[in-house]
């Protein structure tokens, strides 16, 4: 029984020793983001590009459709 518990407890430490080796950024926020977050204003245009042509993409698209001949 304590065998397993062992193992399993050793196994446990390396697995967070090297999430923490590889996977940890210094836990600064933002900082694994695909995008930047220094600049808010450009960040805020990218947000609203990005909602908006998704909410905007359906009815262009009907648009679209009923104006085909």
């Amino acid at each position: 029984m304590y065998g397993t518990l062992a193992r399993t407890s050793i196994l446990g430490r390396s697995v967070m020793r090297n999430f923490i080796r590889n996977g940890s950024h210094g836990g600064v926020p933002g900082e694994n983001l695909p995008f930047d977050m220094s600049n808010r204003y450009k960040l805020t245009a990218l947000f609203i590009v990005y909602i908006g042509s998704g909410i905007s993409a359906p009815f262009l698209i009907t648009r679209h459709q009923l104006l085909k001949k």
